[in-house]
C-alpha cells in the first residue's frame, strides 16, 4: 500500500493559500479518479484509490503538527515510510517549480519538522512545490498563508496538476522517475 500525503491547514481560511499546495495537489488526484473524501483511523481525512492500494490523506491538525496524523496512518495502515510520498509547498523554490526527492532535511518547513520529530527520520520521499518567497521584506509567516496573486494562479494551477502527475508516477514507478521526469525545469523539456 502507498500514501500520498498532501500537507496543509484544514478550514476554509485556509483554502488557496500558498501553505495549502500539497492539500490542492492530492485535491486534484481525487478529482481526476472521483474519489470520495472520508474520515480516517487518525486526525486526518483519506481517499482510497486504485482499487484500495493507495490512500491519499490531508492531516486535519494544522501544519505545524502534521507528524502526528502521518504517523497514526503509517501505524494503522503498516505503511512502509518508502513508499509514503508528502506533498509540501516551498517558499525557496520559485513559482510553480516542482522537486521530488527521496529524503532530506525539513529545510525550515515546519510541517516536515513535524514529520521527522514524530517519523524520528528524514528517510521519506517528498515532493516540494514551489510557492515562490515574494519580498523578502514581508514576514514569511504572512506569505504563505496568503492566497496566489492574480498573475500567479495560472502557474500555480499547472504546478498542482504536474504534481499530480509526479504523484501517481512515484505510485505506479517509484520516487526515482518522478525525480527524473519533474525536477527539471519546464521550459528545459
Amino acid at each position: 500500500m502507498k500514501l500520498i500525503v498532501g500537507l496543509g491547514n484544514p478550514g476554509r481560511k485556509y483554502q488557496g493559500t500558498r501553505h495549502n499546495v500539497g492539500f490542492d495537489v492530492v485535491d486534484a488526484i481525487a478529482a481526476r479518479h472521483r474519489l470520495e473524501w472520508g474520515s480516517a483511523r487518525a486526525d486526518a481525512v483519506i481517499a482510497r484509490w486504485r482499487e484500495s492500494d493507495v490512500l491519499l490523506a490531508k492531516p486535519l491538525t494544522f501544519m505545524n503538527l502534521s507528524g502526528q496524523a502521518v504517523g497514526d496512518l503509517l501505524r494503522f495502515f503498516k505503511i512502509d515510510l518508502a513508499d509514503m510520498l508528502v506533498i509540501v509547498d516551498d517558499a525557496a523554490l520559485e513559482i510553480g517549480r516542482l522537486r521530488a526527492r527521496p529524503s532530506g532535511s525539513a529545510g525550515g518547513h515546519n510541517g516536515l519538522k513535524s514529520l521527522i520529530e514524530l517519523l524520528g527520520t528524514e528517510e521519506f520521499p517528498r515532493l516540494r512545490v514551489g510557492i515562490g518567497r515574494g519580498d523578502n521584506r514581508r514576514d514569511l509567516a504572512d506569505h504563505v498563508l496568503a492566497t496566489f496573486e492574480p498573475q500567479e494562479r495560472t502557474i500555480v494551477t499547472e504546478a498542482v496538476g504536474r504534481a499530480a502527475d509526479a504523484a501517481e508516477l512515484f505510485v505506479t514507478e517509484g520516487i526515482a522517475p518522478a525525480m527524473n521526469r519533474f525536477n527539471r525545469k519546464e521550459d528545459a523539456e
